[in-house]
């Protein structure tokens, strides 16, 4: 079954194949890659500025988790 196979992906190819799923479902509102690419130099800008600080991968899905159980 296709689902077992993805399951046994890393957690990097499972993100990748859930974003190709997602796009192939729906097409995305205009602007919204631009939209995430100002968010992302904003971030990197904010961060080489010294206003926020890096996260691990896995620190940062462990809080996520940790927020979503709340």
């Amino acid at each position: 079954m296709i689902e077992k196979e993805a399951l046994q992906l890393s957690d990097c190819e499972r993100a990748v194949l859930a974003d190709r799923l997602l796009a192939s479902l729906s097409r995305r509102p205009a602007g919204l890659d631009d939209a995430w690419l100002r968010e992302a130099d904003e971030r990197m800008a904010a961060y080489r500025e010294g206003r926020i600080e890096a996260v691990s991968g896995p620190e940062a899905l462990a809080e996520l988790r940790m927020d979503f159980r709340r």
